[in-house]
């Protein structure tokens, strides 16, 4: 049995040529909205890619609103029409991955705005689960191990906590590119990681004490250095 390891620019050039046969075929079949795609094994025999590849590529269309699965039904084409369908498709196939500064530029934008809202939407179970967090990534600097994926688990809980949907789900997506990025460039020394405690649980207690003004000044404190590494390299 043969396995193949792809690298990211691999996968994401079979992702594209995917959603370029995917359009094609739409375009060829003249399908409108709420009509129904082959099944993906159909599509994986059609394409001659996997069917992971192909799940993935009608994973990344719903995201963007074009498709719709259905369980047990199948996917099916949005309720948009044609011309938009087909610009939104062109615009997807341009579109780059992220360089670093522009994950790091979204995530502020995004934490400034969620630690507000979850000052004021939290429950006592967000902050239990915030806690939990906190004391993992407090565990594991003092013992003096790598602490980047618990400081994003205390960021996604405070996301969570937000109550909003749509910004939970981007932080979500841009979570596994950040951890990566960080390990790679290795943005989070020890005294960066010891400082990162304090700042956690200043954090923290704006969003225990529904201060979303202080929630957010402290979110954007805590950002200063990641911002400045940033713009600085």
């Amino acid at each position: 049995m043969k396995v193949e390891i792809l690298t990211k620019n691999e996968n994401s050039n079979i992702q594209r040529e995917i959603i370029s046969k995917l359009r094609d075929y739409i375009e060829y079949k003249n399908l409108e909205p709420g009509d129904k795609l082959p099944s993906e094994r159909m599509l994986t025999e059609r394409f001659q890619v996997s069917r992971s590849n192909i799940r993935e590529a009608i994973q990344k269309l719903e995201f963007y609103g074009i498709l719709k699965s259905r369980p047990q039904s199948g996917t099916f084409i949005a309720n948009i029409g044609r011309v938009a369908m087909s610009g939104m498709l062109d615009d997807i196939l341009r579109l780059e991955d992220p360089d670093f500064k522009s994950l790091v530029e979204t995530r502020i934008l995004l934490e400034l705005k969620t630690v507000k809202l979850a000052a004021l939407r939290r429950t006592d179970e967000d902050l239990e689960k915030l806690k939990e967090a906190l004391d993992a990534y407090e565990a594991k600097v003092l013992n003096g191990e790598s602490a980047v994926e618990e400081d994003l688990l205390f960021h996604l809980a405070i996301a969570k906590a937000s109550k909003n949907v749509t910004m939970n789900t981007f932080m979500l997506i841009i979570t596994p590119e950040i951890i990566t990025n960080f390990e790679k460039y290795h943005v989070c020394d020890s005294n960066l990681s010891m400082q990162g405690i304090s700042e956690h649980k200043e954090i923290f207690e704006a969003i225990k004490d529904g201060d979303p003004k202080r929630g957010k000044e402290k979110m954007k404190a805590h950002f200063k250095v990641l911002y400045q590494y940033c713009y600085n390299t």
